[in-house]
Parts: structure tokens; C-alpha cells; sequence
């Protein structure tokens, strides 16, 4: 993905859920992920699906057992 398009998906992200505390981080390495943070932890990836010309973006959001609250 490109910065310009990393940006603006981080912006649409930041005002459709609310808060700023979203970011999106370019792959660390060559073919690495593009990986989405809350907060600076990361919780899921974000994937660029262009098919026939039509460009969609795929988040994928990780939740561990660990890390939920107990009830």
C-alpha cells in the first residue's frame, strides 16, 4: 500500500470508529504486513484486494483469550 492510501484508510478508520488512537504502520520489512494499531499495540493486519480495477482493504482484527476481561 502507499502512504497516501495508508493515510487516508487511517483517517476513514479514526472517524467511522470514533477514535484516534487507530494507526496503520507501512510493512517493516519487504512483503510484510501492513499491520493496524490501537494505542501502539498491535491488534490485526490490513489487506489490499484489487480486483478488476475495484480496490477494497480487508481488516483483519487478532483477539486473544489472554487478553479478555473475565466476566
Amino acid at each position: 500500500m502507499k502512504p497516501a492510501e495508508i493515510q487516508a484508510l487511517q483517517a476513514h478508520l479514526r472517524r467511522t470508529l470514533g477514535t484516534q488512537k487507530l494507526t496503520i504502520r507501512s510493512p517493516q520489512t519487504r512483503n510484510g504486513p501492513v499491520e493496524l494499531l490501537a494505542d501502539g499495540e498491535t491488534i490485526g493486519t490490513v489487506d489490499r484486494d484489487d480486483e478488476d480495477g475495484d480496490v477494497a482493504y480487508h481488516v483483519t482484527i487478532s483477539v486473544l483469550a489472554e487478553d479478555l476481561l473475565p466476566n
